[in-house]
């Protein structure tokens, strides 16, 4: 490379990391549900971070279903009334690179019910790649659609604990079931070294778009991930895969992931999280035909919320990664052309 092209792509990355670290520092208080978590956040960082798509150089699909804080006893708010439900989350998402457009494209979409309330998410996105030093950094765009449902017609307000019938209608909240549709936008800037480590940086929610209907903003979320892989020595069949999550949510609450997992010849894995202040995680999962990922998490909820009369015993998270490619096979090129005879 001439070092005219090296100058052009050194300030190209500066701009990058720039602008992406002033969206960092422009994370502002807003006010509304958190973005969901997943303790399999290795196997699924493209719903953190955009510009993870195509990364991975295959076709890509995955799916998620997470079960929160299972066997909480949640008591309805009326006699024979619905009690809503805990956390449960579903997850599918799909990338793959695209060599005309210099990087990759994604789509992930994303079901979350808690108590009363749905959240159905779509998120697409593009990222462009770019060869740097030992690895690759891409950087990404990402467009979020949401649709909110609400239901407010099971609650109860002060005057039901009085001994009224009817529920209270919070002027909030409302009385009527509502629904509203919000469009925000996410970046994100990804830097790996292919089998051996990787960094992930971004934000979501860029807009914090608002909610009329619902009386709440988007919160805008940072997101700061990094993995490595060491193979032993003596015996590179096992490999250590350790790697880390933290999300900061309008810069007032932190939260840390992590985890630590054991792989052996890309068969079989497992290993140990914790998630601070909320639980200890078991991972385990195994690799069919290095084609077909299948993996399943148990926290061990440690939080006030966990064990004994009513609490939870845990949450159940299952995976399932799909990963192929498609060669399409070069045909040698046709010549056609007249016989030429000389007399």
């Amino acid at each position: 490379m001439a070092k005219t092209d090296r100058l052009k792509t050194r300030r190209t990355i500066t701009k990058i990391v720039s602008f992406s670290v002033t969206m960092a520092l422009f994370l502002s208080v807003a006010t509304a549900q958190n973005e969901g978590q997943y303790t399999h956040f290795m196997n699924n960082r493209l719903s953190y971070n955009p510009a993870y798509a195509g990364s991975s150089g295959n076709i890509s699909i995955t799916l998620l279903y997470r079960n929160q804080w299972m066997g909480l006893n949640l008591q309805p708010s009326t006699p024979g009334g619905d009690a809503g439900s805990t956390p449960t989350d579903m997850l599918a998402s799909f990338d793959m690179p695209v060599k005309w457009l210099h990087g990759g494209i994604g789509a992930t979409f994303n079901s979350e019910k808690i108590g009363y309330h749905n959240n159905t998410s779509i998120a697409l996105d593009y990222a462009f790649r770019i060869y740097w030093g030992p690895g690759n950094l891409a950087a990404a765009i990402e467009a979020n659609l949401n649709s909110l449902q609400f239901d407010p017609s099971s609650l109860v307000g002060h005057s039901d604990f009085e001994g009224g019938q009817t529920t209270t209608n919070d002027p909030l909240v409302g009385s009527k079931e509502g629904s509203d549709f919000l469009i925000d936008f996410s970046t994100g800037l990804y830097y790996q070294v292919p089998s051996v480590y990787y960094i992930s940086l971004s934000v979501k929610n860029l807009l914090a778009a608002k909610s009329q209907t619902f009386n709440f903003h988007n919160v805008r979320t940072l997101y700061l991930m990094g993995g490595y892989e060491y193979a032993f020595p003596y015996n590179p069949s096992f490999k250590l895969k350790p790697s880390l999550l933290v999300k900061s949510s309008g810069l007032r609450t932190t939260q840390l992931d992590m985890a630590c997992l054991l792989d052996y010849r890309n068969a079989f894995w497992c290993g140990l999280g914790y998630r601070w202040g909320d639980s200890f995680n078991v991972l385990a999962g195994v690799n069919f035909l290095k084609v077909l990922q299948i993996g399943v998490a148990y926290d061990l909820t440690t939080s006030k919320l966990g064990f004994g009369n009513g609490r939870s015993f845990g949450s159940l998270e299952l995976y399932l990664n799909l990963a192929f490619q498609i060669d399409i096979p070069q045909h040698p090129p046709t010549v056609s052309g007249n016989t030429l005879y000389l007399r």
